[in-house]
């Protein structure tokens, strides 16, 4: 029995497979019509979210199983303070497959080692959001079609944003992948994630503030919101969150098949102008997330 907590879990030839299954998911989706029949996924949702739980029902039932479970912590026995171990161990009584998010930073590991089925994490704090990772490695394989011999700009909240960070775990592992990294100072990634996955491994990046600058070399722009729920204070959150607003006007000098990603929701910082361009990526994206995780259910559960 395997869960999935970090992307890293997952070996770059792994990836591979599923990123296969899941362009034969698109492909042949009939074929995958019954593939979890008589399966049961529990979502474990103790903060919110909409396209993450709902992609997961929705994969599961396209699979031919079913869904159980809870989206808010208020509505859970965690309101009385049963612990997220206890929680996944009773879970495992009624389920096959457990979709985690946590706020907390470790709570889907703590899950998973109690649990008696595979544990998925649905993201868990600023830390990690692994099918976050392996939908932008789909989208980006769809729109590229290839995952090495890249530059990627991620441009926002690279402090909290666990999206980012696991972006750049999981393309740290390919050839010739250049980072440019454009936030404001207070938002720049987590001092461990640039020395551990760019300098240890000797990755070209760059840090900067001016995303307009650096927009003529990018073949795939990352753009994150800044979450307000990640801030101690509203102050420093009202002075950063309009730092970086996505204009087709800042896109004039891009290349003219840049992807333009967002793990969603958007606040502000794409245009809805941009929306229509060939270049926005992120409601494929959507789609791609259903599709990627119908083939990690389905290695989980390992149904052939």
């Amino acid at each position: 029995m395997r869960s999935l907590i970090d992307i890293l879990d997952l070996t770059t030839a792994e990836i591979d497979e599923l990123i296969e299954t899941g362009l034969d998911i698109i492909a042949n989706p009939s074929k995958y019509a019954h593939k979890c029949d008589g399966k049961k996924l529990a979502t474990l949702f103790y903060e919110p979210s909409t396209r993450t739980r709902l992609s997961f029902e929705a994969a599961m039932l396209e699979l031919g199983g079913s869904v159980l479970g809870f989206s808010e912590a208020n509505s859970s026995s965690a309101a009385k303070g049963e612990s997220v171990a206890d929680t996944a161990r009773t879970v495992s009584c009624y389920a096959d497959i457990i979709a985690m998010r946590h706020p907390k930073e470790g709570a889907p590991l703590v899950a998973a080692r109690k649990s008696l089925i595979p544990v998925i994490n649905a993201g868990d704090g600023g830390h990690n959001h692994p099918t976050q990772t392996l939908t932008d490695l789909l989208t980006i394989k769809r729109e590229k079609g290839r995952f090495d011999n890249l530059t990627i700009g991620l441009c926002g909240d690279l402090k909290f944003g666990r999206t980012v960070h696991s972006l750049i775990c999981a393309m740290s592992r390919y050839e010739n992948v250049k980072f440019v990294l454009i936030s404001p100072k207070e938002l720049m990634i987590p001092e461990y994630l640039r020395q551990e996955y760019l300098i240890d491994k000797n990755i070209v990046f760059v840090e900067t503030t001016d995303l307009v600058g650096v927009m003529p070399e990018l073949d795939i722009l990352y753009m994150t919101r800044v979450q307000k729920e990640r801030f101690f204070n509203e102050a420093d959150y009202l002075r950063l969150k309009d730092s970086y607003i996505l204009t087709l006007d800042k896109m004039k000098d891009s290349k003219p098949d840049l992807a333009v990603l967002h793990p969603l929701p958007r606040v502000n910082e794409i245009a809805v102008e941009i929306d229509d361009d060939p270049r926005a990526c992120y409601f494929k994206q959507v789609f791609n997330g259903k599709i990627i995780r119908m083939a990690l259910i389905m290695k989980l559960l390992e149904v052939e």
